[in-house]
């Protein structure tokens, strides 16, 4: 089967197009045919952080150019001659996409113009996060979904932005995205699944895919939400979190701070002793701010250590709380995914867990820990295996949908 996936719950705009087949025992097989991404990197930089209404916008003027550069590199582009060029919009279908897209004022035109000239690909459905997300930017990733949906006349599923990080896992291989290949070895269940992200910190017991029951969650702040408020503290740049990571491991190669740092930045563990499998993390940060406070001046070697001891407590708390997990569910397989997890430290924590306790240990490459479209395709081609598909009119976005 032919699927295509959107992905628009934050500041990324995706879509990807991929090849997905089931053996007898309906183990799903990958394979990327073509993948676009578009970063906001850039745009929400000198305000800190990402701007809803903002970042919606930038999706509706990225959708159709990145749809048509992929269909374009996949042989279905006006540059590709074997294929009619589709005939314009009929009143009525331009009626009913004014409809669909009205409160896309950037995408609205740029659809009308563009489609009519894309050769259809043969799709057998379009996957769509609906949620958990920013909704003003699920909601031009649903809504281009539908439109797609209402001139290609193929079914939409919808997709859980969560589920798609840990169905990553069943790709491997280069960094590349357009170069991914199948993971050949399939995922045993029961399994314990690890969300760490910049909204999101749960432990996730699954049964299979589509089995999900939360054991753990944050009770404030997400990990990479701690990140990124704690290199705020530190004066780091935007995207925090990444600059805060890179400058403690400046600081991990430097035997001498690393010691200093031990002495002298003690940050709390928050919750590392509790008998639960939950998180906190909105203390630490405090304490780094009232850390930086009495320090007074920053210098640079100061600032080294502070990220090296806030990274620290970080990974320390979350390798505790997995180490908890998997002494009380018994499980085959440690899945870690979420943009957190493209951390070298934290990925490399998580692998020492699986082996201490001898499961299998699943993780994204580095191009698939952070939001992309091809995670939501993969989830979109096993959900509609299954048989799972919507209406259009009942695809809503919820930006607080949870794992169930």
């Amino acid at each position: 089967m032919l699927i295509l996936g959107i992905e628009t719950s934050c500041d990324e705009t995706g879509i990807a197009l991929l090849e997905a087949d089931f053996d007898v025992a309906d183990t799903p097989r990958f394979k990327v045919i073509s993948h676009a991404l578009n970063s906001q990197t850039k745009v929400h930089e000198k305000y800190g952080g990402v701007f809803p209404m903002m970042a919606k916008r930038e999706h509706g003027r990225n959708l159709v150019p990145l749809l048509e550069k992929m269909l374009e590199e996949t042989g279905f582009g006006i540059s590709n001659n074997q294929f009619p060029i589709s005939k314009q919009f009929s009143k009525t279908q331009i009626q009913n996409l004014k409809k669909i897209l009205n409160r896309e004022t950037e995408l609205l035109p740029q659809f009308l113009e563009s489609l009519p000239t894309l050769e259809k690909p043969p799709l057998d459905a379009i996957a769509v996060t609906v949620g958990p997300g920013l909704e003003p930017c699920l909601w031009t990733g649903i809504n281009f979904a539908k439109a797609l949906a209402s001139v290609w006349n193929v079914p939409i599923v919808p997709t859980n932005h969560m589920e798609g990080h840990i169905a990553s896992v069943l790709l491997n291989g280069s960094e590349n995205p357009n170069n991914q290949t199948p993971n050949s070895k399939r995922v045993e269940f029961p399994a314990i699944a690890f969300l760490i992200s910049g909204g999101h910190t749960e432990l996730v017991l699954m049964k299979n895919w589509g089995e999900y029951e939360i054991i753990g969650r944050t009770k404030d702040d997400a990990v990479g939400e701690a990140f990124d408020k704690g290199a705020r503290i530190l004066g780091l740049p935007y995207p925090g979190g990444p600059s805060l990571s890179a400058l403690a491991e400046v600081a991990r190669i430097d035997a001498n701070l690393t010691q200093t740092n031990a002495d002298k930045f003690r940050l709390p563990r928050p919750m590392i002793y509790s008998k639960d499998l939950d998180f906190s993390f909105s203390g630490l940060k405090t304490a780094l701010l009232y850390t930086v406070k009495k320090i007074g001046e920053l210098t640079p070697e100061i600032k080294k250590g502070l990220a090296l001891e806030f990274e620290n407590a970080i990974v320390e708390v979350l390798s505790a709380k997995t180490k908890k997990a998997l002494e009380k569910y018994p499980v085959k397989s440690l899945i870690v995914g979420g943009g957190v997890i493209a951390n070298k430290t934290v990925r490399n924590a998580m692998s020492k867990v699986a082996e201490e306790f001898g499961v299998e240990f699943r993780l994204p490459t580095q191009t698939l820990s952070t939001d992309n479209a091809i995670m939501i395709a993969i989830v979109g081609a096993i959900n509609f295996h299954s048989g799972k598909r919507a209406h259009p009119d009942l695809i809503k976005a919820n930006g607080n949908l949870v794992l169930s």
